[in-house]
């Protein structure tokens, strides 16, 4: 009878672990799940390029700005120098997150650039060689997150989800 008991909470207990993290408090808890935008924690901003803020931008960004995680695998959040509130920044060396982005040069509906993550349809383009630019080409505006070339593609898994409950879907189309 103890182990029927037991085994459920262990189970519960470790996909709070997996959710929250090790070291994580309830007011981290709080925050994830308050959708308010997040605050940076740490002081060094980035200096962040912006495209002009499109009418579209100013429609579908805010969702996506108010859920972003203050924590993402394992890099905290920094504040961004741009012209444009719809830039979030995290680690160091930062990845770069710009909603509204310009559509991504050299996009080809089916082409070879092109990977399906968690319901979202990334253009990766990996020209640069010190940077790997994911751009979500099926929204009804472009995400964009800059990776350093050193790093994996995890901030860009990790935000598909949220992407795609934030924007709505859009037929990939080369603009």
């Amino acid at each position: 009878m103890a182990t029927a008991v037991a085994v459920p909470v262990v189970i519960v207990l470790l996909v709070l672990i997996r959710v929250l993290g090790p070291g994580s408090s309830d007011d981290d808890a709080a925050a994830d799940v308050s959708g308010a935008t997040p605050t940076q924690r740490d002081e060094s901003p980035v200096e962040v390029e912006t495209p002009p803020i499109t009418p579209e931008a100013d429609a579908a960004c805010p969702a996506l700005m108010s859920q972003l995680p203050l924590e993402l695998a394992g890099s905290t959040s920094r504040r961004v120098d741009s012209d444009s509130p719809y830039a979030h920044a995290w680690g160091d060396p930062a990845q770069v997150l710009i909603c509204g982005a310009d559509a991504p040069a050299g996009f080809v509906v089916g082409g070879p650039q092109l990977i399906q993550v968690n319901g979202v349809q990334w253009f990766v383009d990996t020209t640069d060689p010190t940077v790997n630019v994911w751009t979500a080409v099926d929204r009804t505006v472009p995400v964009e997150i800059s990776v350093p070339a050193s790093q994996d593609g995890s901030i860009p898994t990790l935000l598909s989800p949220v992407i795609a409950g934030a924007i709505p879907y859009a037929e990939p189309q080369p603009r």
